[in-house]
């Protein structure tokens, strides 16, 4: 699996995340690193990852020579390679899913007194630790405040809010950002090159855009098209696995939507159903094409998005920032009523004559 066979192994090769990776640089090389560290952010940007990379620079050796905390990690060591198997007993992953209770965490506190084994510092990784109790929160609080000096914290969460201040305020916090389109593009590419793999750019694209930010998704889905495409990745393919065929369609239903063309939006409309697209992902569909028309229509260009599908865009995007933002009110409006339709494909051809009649509407200006 490509996520694995390319997970970063130093910070050198972690992908957008710079704020992270310089203040740990500057951290690591001025001596100044904190106790415990609180990682956050979407699935797939690398917290669980980050955490691995700093518990080896806590623990490399090189070649025998690096008495501290490190930011260049050799890989090459003992420390080094243990950790990578995940076999380095100074290194504790716990999952906080399957231990929420107290007792989970009164093995951890009890265990925090004694020495590292055979590192330099004993590391805890708690993976998903806003699933602890109120109680277990409440039993790590003395420990987090004064750990003994060879021992570090880092906690990794989707879910920050279910955090206690009280925790999050004895931690140093790193949000991990979503990776751009451009960027994450960019990395895969570069690994398809690597394993032999034929692509075309909007695929690279359709890919990058499916996977919302996140760098294992993206490599899954890279992966999974990889596999269905005989390392010949064609944009019709993908399109096809992302159940996106036909995608532009939702482009055409926009703009007879506002030339006020409401039989061939309907038409359009009961193709998609019939299709097997459901009345809610239309609309979602829709929102999102009336929001890069709106972006468009404002920057002029926008490099997230690729060639062939922004010129399409900007079509739409002709037609005036008033009536694209109009539709979208209709189109959010939309959404809240279809959750309580009785039937939502009766409630989304309702939406389409909307929009339609929306778009025929005087401007407030005009008025």
């Amino acid at each position: 699996m490509l996520a694995r066979k390319y997970r970063p192994n130093d910070f050198g090769e972690l992908i957008g995340q710079e704020t992270l990776v310089k203040t740990f640089k500057n951290s690591l090389n001025n001596g100044r690193l904190a106790h415990a560290f609180l990682l956050t952010g979407i699935r797939g940007v690398g917290k669980t990852t980050t955490a691995r990379i700093v518990a080896k620079a806590l623990n490399c050796v090189g070649d025998g020579n690096i008495k501290e905390p490190t930011f260049d990690i050799c890989n090459q060591c003992s420390p080094c390679k243990s950790i990578n198997k995940g076999n380095f007993l100074d290194v504790i992953e716990v999952d906080a899913a399957s231990r929420t209770g107290v007792d989970g965490i009164r093995e951890i506190i009890d265990a925090v007194m004694y020495s590292p084994n055979d590192g330099r510092c004993k590391v805890y990784i708690i993976d998903e630790v806003h699933m602890l109790s109120n109680a277990a929160f409440n039993a790590l609080l003395k420990t987090l405040e004064e750990p003994p000096e060879n021992v570090k914290f880092i906690f990794a969460t989707t879910e920050i809010r279910k955090i206690p201040a009280t925790i999050i305020s004895r931690c140093q916090r790193f949000d991990l950002q979503r990776v751009d389109i451009k960027t994450l593009s960019t990395h895969l590419e570069k690994i398809s090159k690597l394993q032999n793999i034929l692509f075309e750019n909007d695929a690279i694209y359709q890919i990058c855009k499916a996977s919302e930010g996140s760098v294992r998704d993206a490599l899954s889905l890279l992966d999974q098209a990889a596999s269905l495409c005989h390392d010949n990745i064609k944009d019709q393919e993908v399109l096809n696995m992302l159940g996106l065929n036909g995608y532009e369609n939702n482009i055409k239903l926009i703009e007879f939507c506002l030339l006020n063309n409401c039989t061939e939006a309907l038409k359009i409309y009961d193709e998609l159903l019939s299709n097997g697209i459901q009345p809610i992902q239309l609309i979602n569909n829709l929102l999102e094409v009336c929001h890069y028309a709106s972006k468009i229509n404002i920057i002029k260009v926008d490099e997230s998005l690729s060639e062939s599908f922004q010129k399409k865009i900007y079509d739409i995007s002709q037609y005036g920032l008033p009536k694209l933002v109009r539709l979208w009110q209709v189109l959010i409006k939309g959404v809240e009523e279809l959750r309580y339709a009785p039937s939502e494909s009766q409630t989304g051809s309702m939406i389409i004559i909307k929009l339609c009649f929306a778009s025929s509407l005087p401007d407030p200006s005009d008025l």
